[in-house]
């Protein structure tokens, strides 16, 4: 806790909401925010030059909420980076990423923090995240790392919430960013996000490094929020192959994965999929998307990190 707090008073929260042309969504989940339970927190917005008006719509909707304007996209790394530095400065003992288009349970923050709070080695903590078109339905449960193939998954994904997880918080290799409270002795320990991932990948990497650090990082079963994600939209995203693709071979330098990873990562998934993508005809639809995942894989081995430019 930060230490010019008191021990007795209750650790100050800042939220911290990535907005890149939100809209609705993004307003939806400040609504969702402001019947939250916990009284100590702040909420910051960081707009990454959204251009469909949301800064203005922020501004009017939820004048309480902190809104930091950039002039150029800095991506989920940079514009929570720049977010968590804010929330530093305002003496915040815990930062909470969330995305903008997840709504929140009233109890889900008190109840990260009461987990975080009664163990001092606790640096990340993370809840159940559900699909909100199946409100019953796990998106994440935390995530786990195979170190062998240099592969992750979420943890519960697509099951249906059955109690299967109990009730008591659980050890897990990383929380996905869609959601994460990290303690500022620990996000202080590890440093910020790697802004050369700019999206996706990121928050495994830095659950890893947390962990290096001595912290542990926890799942939260009983603090809920829901997720609007569309795992078709992202499946058809030819952007999102190209940061899943490109940084998840950052990711393996970054840890020092060992061969196995790399060899089954390169030769086992990516080569078997560009040739099945290029050679089936069933797979022609997916043109797109396996150009995205050969210009990643070539901008991986020339050192072109960060937004991707370059789009087919």
């Amino acid at each position: 806790m930060n230490p010019d707090v008191a021990e007795n008073q209750t650790p100050r929260v800042a939220i911290v909401v990535i907005n890149w042309n939100g809209g609705d969504d993004t307003l939806a989940c400040l609504d969702s925010l402001a019947g939250v339970h916990y009284p100590e927190r702040c909420v910051l917005v960081v707009d990454n030059a959204s251009q469909d008006g949301s800064p203005e719509r922020i501004r009017a909707c939820h004048p309480e909420v902190t809104l930091l304007e950039n002039q150029i996209n800095l991506g989920f790394t940079g514009g929570n980076n720049l977010g968590m530095k804010a929330a530093l400065q305002k003496g915040a003992d815990y930062v909470l990423l969330l995305n903008h288009d997840t709504l929140v349970s009233p109890d889900f923050l008190e109840k990260m923090v009461s987990v975080g709070e009664a163990d001092p080695s606790i640096g990340v903590l993370g809840p159940t995240i559900y699909y909100h078109a199946r409100p019953g339905v796990i998106w994440s449960a935390g995530g786990a790392i195979d170190w062998k193939r240099g592969a992750t998954r979420m943890l519960g994904m697509d099951e249906v919430d059955r109690g299967q997880y109990g009730v008591e918080p659980r050890a897990v290799d990383f929380v996905t960013g869609c959601a994460m409270l990290v303690k500022r002795e620990a996000l202080e320990a590890a440093g910020l996000l790697d802004e050369s991932f700019f999206a996706y990948y990121e928050e495994v990497e830095w659950c890893v490094r947390i962990r290096r650090a001595g912290y542990g990082v926890i799942h939260v079963p009983g603090a809920k929020i829901w997720h609007k994600i569309s795992p078709e939209a992202r499946e058809a995203s030819a952007t999102v192959h190209y940061y899943m693709t490109r940084n998840r071979l950052l990711f393996l330098k970054k840890v020092g994965a060992g061969r196995q990873a790399w060899a089954h990562t390169l030769l086992g998934e990516y080569l078997r999929t560009l040739v099945s993508w290029s050679l089936r005809p069933k797979w022609r639809y997916k043109r797109e998307q396996r150009r995205a995942m050969a210009q990643a894989i070539w901008d991986y081995f020339h050192g072109k990190t960060g937004i991707w430019s370059a789009r087919p």
